[in-house]
């Protein structure tokens, strides 16, 4: 089947260049990216990972800002 794609100047030249060096074409380098790709979302569609969730008490100490990174360093520095 033939069709008609706009692609990005840099990677055409490269995805050429790329196919040269594997003496192969552009069309059949293009169906293994498309096939690889395809292959990924299809894997990755089946099963969603389901993240722990932590349910105890606790959390920062008294004073600590969880959003700011200095001052969890600051706090890590001092307790080392």
């Amino acid at each position: 089947m033939k069709t008609t794609l706009n692609l990005n100047d840099d990677l055409l030249a490269r995805a050429k260049a790329q196919a040269a060096r594997q003496r192969t074409t552009l069309t059949r380098l293009i169906e293994e990216g498309l096939q690889a790709r395809l292959r990924g979302a299809e894997k990755s569609g089946k099963t969603p990972v389901e993240l722990p969730i932590y349910h105890g008490k606790g959390g920062l100490a008294s004073g600590l800002n969880g959003l700011s990174n200095k001052g969890l360093l600051s706090a890590a520095d001092d307790d080392a």
